[in-house]
């Protein structure tokens, strides 16, 4: 793995953290739309991988 890669991983798990932590202040009414965008962003994030 190279070093961009070692650093994109890094800022994405930085970014879902972040994104967690701010559904985690916001109205129950508002989680499933956050957590629908975020499984987005991590399953493009999963897809990129190489081989997949």
């Amino acid at each position: 793995m190279e070093n961009n890669e070692i650093a994109q991983e890094s800022t994405l798990a930085d970014e879902v953290r972040s994104e967690l932590s701010e559904i985690d202040s916001l109205d129950i009414s508002e989680h499933a739309e956050r957590f629908e965008n975020l499984h987005k962003k991590l399953h493009e994030a999963l897809t990129t991988i190489d081989g997949l």
